[in-house]
């Protein structure tokens, strides 16, 4: 008897990604996607023996930035290593297309400074064999990669592309401006873009410090762009505000989607400034979407945290003369000036440079401050916070915190959560999540690169938030799987994937639960130009499957890239 089946996987514990309760099954795949579900009597080329693991969709990550290493990398590590099969990037209103020869400099400062992926490595990473955003798809598309990746046209490269330096410097687009910019926008989804996105908050700068061109874009241009993918009945829209007017901010993204029709996502977090402030956020989108209207909180389930130390981009310390000596030196060499006596007692004996206000409010916020541990810990309590160890031990945090950097022969990183953590738990997020109008997002994959490193969000879901929270509530498995899968997928229209059921496609993880675990970050330095990293590996993902190929066994790759560019929007598949 000929096998009915590629792959058939044997007695897993299924989260099918709609929420529904673990149950034990059988998975087969053909031809790319699920055949079948539950107990499959034919017969696989290749059975694995799926019993005590958990089954899951692929996880659909919706906010990611490998605009510029897709290009260059079929890998998307290290999103592809936490179970990601779909990244959707071109987000925060940051990216390579539309854009002229002229204003490739313009692009690669903003993604610099917004998203710290250094120039250099952009500069000798990107082919440019675009101009268009319709010529960067099919870039994209002439690359396979290990995951599928989809993407969204960026409000600052398409405001460059049509006022030049006016646009760059932030003038007011004229009634022509916009009709070119809404033009250039529908011709994007028409040709696949899953959406557009914009950036209005001053956290965002070039690398040279000024303001993203989108900062101050006025309603009308915005209204213009949105009803273009309104007009297109296409597109998803994505932005990142300040709200610094709550109550017009809010009241302007209500009319856009009002008038487009189109899905709005608005990122929410927890400040410290303002750290009931997201309450009444939330409310409001939730009120817009009771209404009727497609708009959700995209939101994060653990803090947006800094990682400090030796051989990341910031630590306490970079402040300090002697800190400028060492620099410039790789690791060996910065961890033998940080072993010599003599330059511990100078760097401490330096005063910081407290006119910053970064380095008050967060370089030298030692009660804030953890060290992250291996097992990282996104959860600490307050007690745990260097300021709060050094008192107890009769020492002056930042003696305790230089000590603490060359551990792990200099690799021990700190940590310091500087959204979602005011009040040192991660129960707002918990709040956040739970919103029937919440999405999961803000992983930031592929940027941050020396110091954020995010893309872990999805193991640390499964591991923090179903098995070994301590301080607070936990949640089941399935519904963060659904979390993950279903939502994120359908969140950006793509109803193709996220669910385990025949018809839909083959990206699945299996998942060795107990063993579940994440390591440290480490930095790497593995990019164009010698260009470095923060990367981040977990145990415990026995097989990544895309498209029903087999991707990664045990973290290791295959060498199958079955990953392809998804163009716009996806039907669900009908059975």
């Amino acid at each position: 008897m000929s096998d009915e089946f590629d792959l058939v996987l044997r007695g897993a514990q299924i989260a099918d990604g709609t929420g529904a309760p673990l149950r034990e099954g059988d998975l087969a795949i053909q031809a790319g996607r699920i055949a079948a579900i539950g107990a499959v009597r034919g017969r696989g080329r290749e059975e694995i023996d799926a019993r005590g693991l958990l089954l899951t969709p692929g996880f659909v990550d919706i906010h990611t930035h490998y605009d510029g290493q897709a290009s260059w990398d079929s890998r998307l590590a290290p999103s592809s290593w936490h179970g990601v099969t779909t990244a959707v990037m071109g987000n925060c209103g940051v990216g390579f297309a539309p854009c002229r020869p002229e204003d490739r400099e313009t692009l690669i400062r903003l993604m610099e400074g917004v998203e710290d992926i250094p120039g250099v490595v952009l500069a000798e990473g990107l082919s440019w064999d675009w101009e268009s955003f319709p010529e960067f798809l099919d870039a994209l598309e002439d690359r396979p990669h290990d995951i599928d990746i989809a993407a969204q046209v960026p409000h600052g490269a398409l405001r460059v592309y049509v006022m030049g330096a006016r646009g760059a410097d932030r003038e007011p687009a004229r009634a022509d401006d916009i009709a070119a910019m809404a033009q250039l926008a529908r011709d994007a989804v028409e040709a696949g873009a899953l959406g557009f996105t914009t950036s209005r908050t001053l956290n965002h700068r070039t690398s040279d410090g000024k303001p993203t061109p989108t900062l101050t874009a006025a309603e009308d241009e915005l209204a213009g762009i949105a009803a273009a993918l309104g007009a297109a009945g296409k597109g998803v829209l994505q932005f990142v505000t300040d709200f610094k007017d709550p109550a017009g901010e809010m009241a302007m993204l209500r009319r856009l989607v009002e008038r487009s029709g189109r899905p709005l996502s608005v990122s929410l977090a927890q400040t410290d400034t303002a750290p009931d402030a997201w309450r009444r956020l939330l409310g409001w989108i939730e009120d817009a979407a009771v209404a009727g209207l497609p708009m959700r909180a995209q939101v994060a389930g653990r803090p947006v945290g800094l990682m400090l130390g030796l051989d990341a981009t910031l630590n306490p310390f970079v402040g300090h003369p002697a800190w400028r000596e060492i620099a410039h030196l790789p690791l060996p060499g910065k961890l033998a000036a940080w072993r010599d006596p003599a330059f511990r007692a100078r760097i401490l004996s330096e005063a910081p440079a407290t006119d910053n206000p970064f380095m008050r409010a967060v370089l030298r916020n030692f009660d804030k401050m953890f060290l992250l541990g291996d097992p990282p810990d996104y959860e600490q309590p307050p007690e745990r916070a260097l300021g709060a160890l050094a008192r107890a031990r009769n020492l002056d945090p930042p003696a305790l915190a230089y000590d603490l950097m060359q551990e792990d022969e200099g690799r021990a990183l700190l940590y310091f959560p500087f959204l979602n953590y005011a009040q040192g738990s991660l129960d707002p997020s918990l709040e956040m999540m739970k919103s029937p109008h919440s999405v999961l997002g803000l992983g930031d994959g592929g940027a941050h690169l020396g110091t954020i490193c995010d893309a872990s969000f999805t193991t640390h879901m499964l591991t923090h938030w179903t098995r070994d929270r301590r301080r607070g509530d936990r949640l089941p498995v399935e519904t963060v799987v659904k979390w993950h899968t279903q939502d994120t997928a359908a969140a950006v229209g793509l109803h193709d994937r996220g669910i385990l059921r025949p018809g839909y496609r083959a990206d699945v993880n299996l998942i060795d639960y107990d063993a579940l675990r994440l390591k440290p970050p480490r930095m790497v330095h593995d990019l164009p130009a010698g260009g470095r990293r923060l990367m981040q590996e977990a145990d415990g993902y026995r097989l990544a499957i895309v498209s029903g190929q087999i991707t990664y066994r045990d973290g290791t790759p295959t060498g199958a890239l079955p990953g392809r560019l998804v163009r716009g929007a996806q039907p669900a598949p009908r059975n």
